[in-house]
């Protein structure tokens, strides 16, 4: 018996978002009597902080605090149309349509300061603290609180904005089938370090080293978060998640999560996460999304790492002990 350590690398690049028809996503921004900003969406937030880098895009662009913006994901009905939460398109599509719908209404919020303050609105900034001030004369200024008042209560307009993005649809090319399905691209590579018993087949991911392209990060606490949360998840899709084989028959397949294999707190590797910031032309402040990226190299990785420690090439998931003992008494005849 013998403990034998190997290393694998992979990388991946991943789109950003589908072309079906475009892609598109809409935003409504309207601000409340008070000051405040309500964003309309019918995005779903899956868990993966969807509310709050909306907030956080819709804030940067009116100039507000982003505690004066409230994200309502209300629903398919009532809500704008979007396409949905998928292929890690949030950030990027929704994130356009709201820093769209965001820039028409800083605009009727400027025009209505300005109306106040007898100024034109092209002369007018946003301190980012709740208040619009002159260029160059900070002391002549109004409230975004007083704006709201004055806006519905005396101008009588709305201080609202309507956001959509839109791919152009990419057709496939007659004579070589060559399309363009995504504007943007992220990029992940992946380094596993792993030890493979040679008498049992058990599988130990010693440590995990990604490294990340994803354009911006708009909330680097909260990437970082979905990164390593998303390295934990490959490396469960890899060596432990399954629902099909059942030995010697189907009948004794898992009949709840409690008896569902997953990777509990002793099996998590060594995780270490480097975020590389490209910013995309095209992206909200030049983002992309990680989205279902970061959990998608690791599994190749550690492949080609338990390949390097014993030399077998296990091709289907979860690579469990068994596969691992077949196939080096494979090997071995």
């Amino acid at each position: 018996m013998a403990i034998r350590r190997g290393r694998g690398v992979a990388a991946v690049n991943y789109p950003t978002g589908m072309n079906l028809g475009g892609d598109p996503s809409q935003a409504l921004v309207h601000a409340t009597p008070t000051g405040n900003f309500m964003v309309t969406l019918s995005s779903v937030d899956l868990g993966q902080g969807l509310k709050q880098v909306m907030a956080q895009i819709c804030a940067e662009t009116l100039g507000v605090l982003a505690e004066q913006v409230t994200i309502d994901t209300a629903d398919t009905d009532t809500g704008p149309h979007c396409m949905g939460t998928f292929a890690s398109r949030g950030t990027h599509r929704i994130g356009n349509a709201v820093l769209r719908a965001a820039t028409e209404a800083r605009q009727v919020m400027l025009e209505a300061a300005a109306q106040e303050l007898e100024v034109n609105a092209s002369d007018l900034e946003t301190d980012g603290k709740g208040n619009i001030q002159v260029k160059g004369a900070p002391s002549k200024s109004i409230s975004i609180f007083d704006t709201a008042l004055a806006a519905h209560f005396k101008q009588g307009r709305s201080i609202s904005g309507r956001g959509i993005f839109l791919v152009p649809r990419s057709y496939p090319e007659v004579e070589t089938g060559a399309m363009k399905p995504a504007t943007c691209y992220a990029h992940a590579c992946t380094v596993a370090d792993v030890d493979v018993d040679d008498e049992t087949g058990e599988v130990t991911v010693v440590a995990v080293k990604n490294v990340f392209e994803i354009g911006r990060a708009l909330n680097p606490r909260m990437v970082e978060q979905q990164l390593v949360g998303g390295s934990w998840m490959g490396i469960s899709h890899a060596l432990y998640e399954t629902t099909e084989p059942y030995y010697p028959n189907r009948e004794h397949g898992g009949r709840d999560f409690n008896e569902y294999l997953m990777p509990g707190p002793g099996d998590i590797a060594e995780t270490e996460i480097i975020v590389l910031e490209r910013p995309a032309a095209d992206g909200p402040y030049g983002a992309k999304g990680p989205g279902e990226m970061c959990a998608n190299p690791q599994i190749p990785a550690i492949a080609n790492a338990i390949y390097d420690a014993v030399g077998v090439r296990i091709d289907h998931m979860p690579i469990t002990p068994e596969r691992i003992l077949r196939a080096l008494k494979e090997k071995a005849a």
